[in-house]
């Protein structure tokens, strides 16, 4: 075997694993789960129709209240509230799927773990 080489062919990798490693990789495991499950429980609101329309979504995209202003209720109107709702429902919805983002990418440090889910 080449001086300086351990039995794999890797120089100076030592072959353990760091043991300060391991235990932040267990906490920021640790403090995702956590993180979840607070963003889970979190709301997001969101208006359209200069107020017109409001929609309340928690962060597991489940929709909690709609509210709608008697005067968007004119028959003549149904479309455009329709409009309203689904603009409003998927910004609200929007808004979850950042805000989990950026609070996950707070604790990885930034780390790329797009196959993990988050």
């Amino acid at each position: 075997m080449a001086k300086g080489f351990n039995s794999r062919g890797m120089r100076g990798m030592g072959g353990g694993i760091n043991p300060n490693m391991l235990r932040q990789a267990q906490k920021m495991s640790a403090d995702m789960q956590k993180t979840q499950s607070s963003l889970q429980t979190r709301e997001y609101v969101s208006q359209s129709g200069g107020g017109a329309v409001k929609v309340v979504v928690t962060g597991k995209h489940q929709l909690k209240s709609i509210e709608i202003k008697p005067e968007v209720l004119a028959p003549e109107d149904v479309e455009l509230l329709q409009d309203m709702l689904l603009t409003a429902i998927n910004d609200a919805n929007r808004q979850a799927d950042e805000d989990a983002a950026n609070t996950m990418n707070r604790i990885t440090g930034n780390l790329n773990l797009g196959g993990l889910g988050f």
